[in-house]
């Protein structure tokens, strides 16, 4: 007997598939029987510029497979580009049953030399982004009493990188916002969950390679293919990952790990309450020692990928 497939019959979007991560999530999809709408305006990594082509190339793929798919090259990072892509799919298809919100730009900057314009391009495509998606399609979810939200984090939210300050803050912000939906829309039966992915993609193509270090870290970066985060962003979509919600996951190569949230770790108290004088005496060294230290991404991910 034939194994039936994961998403037989359900309509999925997934914003920023014409490259990359989102080009194989959206054709890993398609393979287990979801009709995708493929999203992305083809700007250059910075957003410039715009071109219909990466969306219809990748939904050429999905129908040479026998595949059924819809191009959209609307904006995620307007509230009426949101509105057009969900309002496309529902004519198109009659349903959405799942949103991956992977779109994404660069303006890579150390903070004291950062511009509004940088900090606002990043923050409208990822942050809003993915609120102005997740907020499109709230209410078909709401009436039909199902569906799944997939946001794409970063570890340079989560932990730290150095020079991006707009996509970490967009980033974090993400799993906040991710974790609120899960919180306000599970009486709907809707989930909602995060993947911060490690993979080779135009995304991580302007990493320095100058020295022989740097070079050694992209090769290992280069081996963590896109294809590699597909799986997991299958299944979260799935009826199987029903009782997935609110939660963080992180794709390495052949490693899926589930991420912390921040919780208290460790606490000190004052029957008589605290001065600033006090503070410094009493409650800082005590609480110094569970200190966080000042990792990046690349210092806690120290081990080659598996």
């Amino acid at each position: 007997m034939e194994k039936q497939a994961m998403l037989q019959d359900k309509v999925m979007v997934v914003t920023g598939a014409g490259g990359g991560i989102g080009r194989d999530i959206a054709l890993a999809l398609a393979a287990e029987g979801a009709r995708v709408v493929v999203n992305d305006i083809g700007a250059a990594l910075g957003g410039e510029g715009r071109d219909a082509g990466p969306a219809q190339r990748v939904a050429a793929e999905i129908r040479q497979r026998g595949g059924q798919a819809l191009v959209n090259t609307d904006s995620v990072a307007s509230a009426e580009g949101a509105a057009a892509i969900i309002a496309g799919a529902l004519q198109a298809f009659g349903q959405v049953d799942g949103v991956v919100n992977n779109a994404g730009i660069l303006r890579d900057r150390i903070f004291h030399k950062m511009g509004e314009d940088e900090w606002d391009a990043v923050l409208k495509v990822h942050l809003y982004g993915a609120y102005y998606m997740s907020r499109a399609v709230a209410p078909h979810f709401k009436e039909r009493m199902s569906g799944s939200l997939l946001h794409m984090t970063s570890t340079s939210g989560l932990i730290g990188n150095l020079g991006q300050a707009n996509y970490a803050a967009a980033k974090l912000g993400v799993v906040a916002l991710s974790k609120s939906i899960a919180l306000d829309m599970q009486r709907f039966q809707v989930r909602s969950n995060c993947i911060a992915p490690f993979a080779w993609s135009r995304m991580t193509g302007s990493i320095p390679s100058q020295t022989e270090a740097e070079q050694a870290r992209v090769e290992k970066i280069r081996q963590m293919t896109p294809a590699k985060i597909a799986p997991l962003a299958v299944f979260l979509l799935s009826d199987a990952a029903r009782g997935v919600n609110g939660q963080v996951f992180c794709v390495r190569n052949n490693e899926i790990f589930l991420m912390s949230q921040p919780r208290p770790m460790r606490s000190v108290q004052r029957g008589q309450g605290w001065t600033p004088q006090t503070i410094a005496e009493h409650a800082m060294p005590a609480l110094q020692a569970s200190f966080v230290a000042l990792d990046r991404s690349a210092d806690v991910f120290s081990w080659d990928p598996v």
